[in-house]
Order: C-alpha cells, then sequence, then structure tokens
C-alpha cells in the first residue's frame, strides 16, 4: 500500500527550491517508508529515475562508484544495467540503504556538482560512525527525517481524511467539544497507540482488522532492531539490551534511566557511545535532564540523566510484553477496552514523546525534591516558546491534580509561559492550567 505522508511536501520544495544543488537525505529507522516515499516521489516528479537498493547490488554497480573520474561513463552504464533513459535535469537518481555503500554517498558532492540529475539517498543508522568513518561526508546534502507515520497520517491510511482537519477546528475553538465525540477520537487514538505508525503494521491491521496479525509485523520490525543493534556491540551485546529495557525502564517510574542496572559490567564510556549510536538509529527517543530550565535548555542538559522512549509506541506496547505471546498482552485488552489504569501511563508518556519529537522538537524534562520528602516532583517535557518555557506534565488516567506543574511554575514563575496537562479527558481550563486532551498534542 501508499500512504500519503506529510513529508512529501518537504521533499517537493527541495526539488522546486535547490534546483539540483543539493542531493536529499532522508534519514529513519528501518521499516519506516523511506524506500516506498522516496520511489512515490520519483514516479510523481520526474520523467525517469532509478532506483540503487545497496543491500542488494550487484559488483557491477557497486565498482561504478570506486572510480567517479568520468562522470559520462559512470552515467551509460547505470542507464544500460537499468534500462533506463536518464533526461537532463527531469530523471532522479535515488541510492537507497547508502549506508551499505559509503562510497556512493562520497559520490555524491561530484554528482551534485556535475548537475545533470537530481538525487535522493535513503539510508538507517546512517551516522554510526562506522558506516562513514573513511568517507568524505558531502556538504551538498538536505537532510531530512521520516518518522513513524502520525495521528493524522494514520487516520488518511484508514480512510477517514476528513478528520486531520476536524481535529484542527476543534483544537481551536479552545473549549470541550462533548463526551461523545471525546470518547470517539479517544477510541481513535487508543487504536493507533495499539496499531503503531509503522507502515507494514498499518497494511496488516487494515488487511486483517486483526490485533494478532499486527502484532505479528511488528514482532518482525523488533527482530529486525535487535539484528542490527547487536552489531553495534557483537561481544556485549549492550544496545540491544538497552533497548529492551525500555519498557520497564520507563514503568519503573523512576527520574531516569538506569543503565548502569542493565549492563553493569560496562564502562561509563562505553555506555554513552552505544547511546549515541541507538539515537542516531531512529529507532528510540531521547529526552534529557535539564538542570536549568530556562531559554537555551541545550546549555543545561546533563547527558547523564536522561529518559529513552521508543519512536514508535505501537512498537512499545508490542516490546513490552516481546517474551510473551500477543494473548498474554494485557496493554491491548486494557487500551481496547479502555481500562487503561495509571500503571500502565507510561504509555501515554511514550506517545507524547514520540509526538514531540516528531514536530522537531528536542526533548527535556526537570525534577526536583518535594520539600520534607524522599520524593520528587518531576515535569515530563520542557519545551521552549519565544522567551518563554512550556512545561507539560503527562496524566493517563485517575487525573485529581498537577501538583508537580504547580510546583514548577511557582518556583519559575518569570520563566513560565503556557503551562499544560496532557491527559485523557476532554479540554479544560484549571486556573492557569491548559488541561489539553491527548489526541490534541500533534497541534501544539
Amino acid at each position: 500500500m501508499i500512504f500519503k505522508r506529510k513529508l512529501y511536501d518537504k521533499m517537493l520544495r527541495w526539488k522546486n527550491e535547490r534546483k539540483g544543488t543539493s542531493a536529499l537525505l532522508i534519514e529513519g529507522a528501518r521499516r519506516v517508508g523511506k524506500s516506498t516515499l522516496a520511489k512515490t516521489f520519483a514516479q510523481n516528479e520526474y520523467k525517469s529515475y532509478i532506483l540503487i537498493d545497496f543491500s542488494k547490488a550487484s559488483k557491477r554497480i557497486n565498482e561504478l562508484f570506486e572510480d567517479m573520474m568520468d562522470l559520462d561513463f559512470f552515467f551509460i552504464n547505470l542507464q544500460n544495467i537499468f534500462g533506463v533513459s536518464l533526461k537532463k535535469r527531469e530523471s532522479l537518481i535515488i541510492f537507497d540503504e547508502v549506508q551499505f555503500q559509503p562510497l556512493a554517498r562520497q559520490a555524491i558532492k561530484h554528482l551534485v556538482a556535475d548537475g545533470r540529475y537530481d538525487y535522493i539517498e535513503t539510508g538507517s543508522l546512517i551516522s554510526i560512525r562506522r558506516n562513514v568513518q573513511d568517507i568524505l561526508i558531502p556538504s551538498e546534502e538536505t537532510k531530512i527525517t521520516l518518522h513513524p507515520m502520525d495521528f493524522d497520517e494514520f487516520y488518511m491510511a484508514i480512510g477517514k481524511q476528513d478528520m486531520p482537519e476536524l481535529l484542527r477546528q476543534a483544537y481551536n475553538l479552545h473549549r470541550p467539544i462533548g463526551e461523545a465525540t471525546h470518547r470517539k477520537l479517544m477510541r481513535d487514538l487508543r487504536l493507533y497507540m495499539l496499531v503503531g505508525g509503522m507502515p507494514q503494521a498499518v497494511e496488516a491491521y487494515i488487511n486483517h482488522n486483526d490485533m494478532r496479525m499486527v502484532d505479528d509485523t511488528k514482532r518482525e520490525i523488533l527482530d529486525l532492531y535487535e539484528s542490527d543493534l547487536r552489531k553495534l556491540d557483537p561481544v556485549g551485546n549492550t544496545a540491544s539490551q538497552l533497548f529492551r529495557a525500555i519498557p520497564n525502564q520507563l514503568n519503573s517510574n523512576a527520574s531516569r534511566y538506569m543503565a548502569s542496572g542493565i549492563v553493569s559490567n560496562k564502562r561509563t564510556d562505553k555506555i554513552t557511545s552505544i547511546i549515541s549510536d541507538l539515537e542516531d538509529s531512529k529507532t528510540v527517543v531521547m529526552a534529557y535532564h535539564v538542570n536549568d530550565p530556562g531559554i537555551g535548555m541545550g546549555m543545561f542538559q546533563d547527558f547523564d540523566r536522561y529518559k529513552m522512549f521508543l519512536a514508535d509506541t505501537g512498537l512499545f506496547v508490542t516490546l513490552a510484553f516481546m517474551e510473551k505471546s500477543y494473548t498474554e498482552n494485557i496493554i491491548y485488552q486494557k487500551l481496547l477496552s479502555d481500562k487503561l489504569d495509571a500503571n500502565l501511563g507510561y504509555i501515554y508518556e511514550n506517545l507524547v514523546a514520540q509526538i514531540l519529537y516528531s514536530q522537531g522538537n528536542k526533548l527535556f524534562y526537570y525534577t526536583f525534591p518535594v520539600p520534607n520528602s524522599n520524593h520528587n516532583y518531576e515535569i515530563d517535557f520542557l519545551l521552549s516558546k519565544g522567551n518563554k518555557i512550556v512545561p507539560i506534565e503527562v496524566k493517563s488516567s485517575g487525573y485529581k491534580t498537577h501538583k508537580s506543574l504547580d510546583a514548577f511554575c511557582e518556583k519559575f514563575s518569570s520563566r513560565i509561559g503556557e503551562r499544560l496537562l496532557i491527559y485523557s479527558k476532554d479540554y479544560a481550563k484549571d486556573g492557569m492550567t491548559t488541561c489539553l486532551p491527548i489526541y490534541y498534542t500533534g497541534l501544539l
């Protein structure tokens, strides 16, 4: 299936504005739809194209990139191999899974300077140092990231094309939308949380309307991720262990990801390097503790205190019960029946992290001690808007108060702009706090 993706519009702007002066590099996790999007774009926007999949390219194709001195010879060979006639300024060449052929990425500098055709690169784990350490990284690249399908794209995929605009209109009213409509939107959101935004999982849902089939698809994707991650540390398997532990770490309600409890025999610098690789892989979303919340939070982030989320909440739901069968996954049961209790609220937190990150936000959080107590207040996410910060607290159910948000806003009153509680109920105002249904998160 070909799904509508919002990134297509950015790709179109690149084509029309850059006019061949840069290559487009589409980064993203495996199976997120990069190849399909690039191919669809090529078919719609160019008179002809060549797609080179370096995960299975022949020796003859790979050898072409060993000598880029004669580009006429290079292009003639490509056209003969693929049986495609390239047309000046009207054709596109796609380097798919370019991380498997670093020389192709290095060649971008010369190909762009030549100016005859446009170029799109797609890659997974592409920023990992071992894939590019021996080549000259081209500066002639425009980088964009393809994330899992968001709630709007999910709506369009399942045939509810009008819902994204209706959701925007409801959000702009800044008032409750009523119990019946709210229940319907929450039901749709829970379905999205279960299926997730990986195109193969969405396709499995559409084709079979069977959550077991969807779960099987997600397990295949997670197995693929783990296979990739094991390559980062073949001996210690550190990356895979850290990845698998994400649901458990969030469920523990700790104020940070406790990597030392998972891989206790690893040096700190080794863990830091693996965490960086995980972040580069686009399979996880990182939120770092900020020691002084304010404008320019990146200057005060603590690289040793962080939380880790999955980049797709649908995969998160499956990973949480990866060692058990689908029928034993209580998250499916509770979400489908709208019985998700507070103990499973970390699923909503993962969803909010996924949405905020996919909008281009770098994620930060903040903790500080409760007076005369062993507990901490915690602000789940901090955003920067203008010269103010926006604190966000996430609640799933059983909401009664927002003590952390109140204490934080009192502590840093001069720095606060909007203050948000994101939760599972209808829109409301509680004093200065805006209580926002979680399905509006993507509209912030």
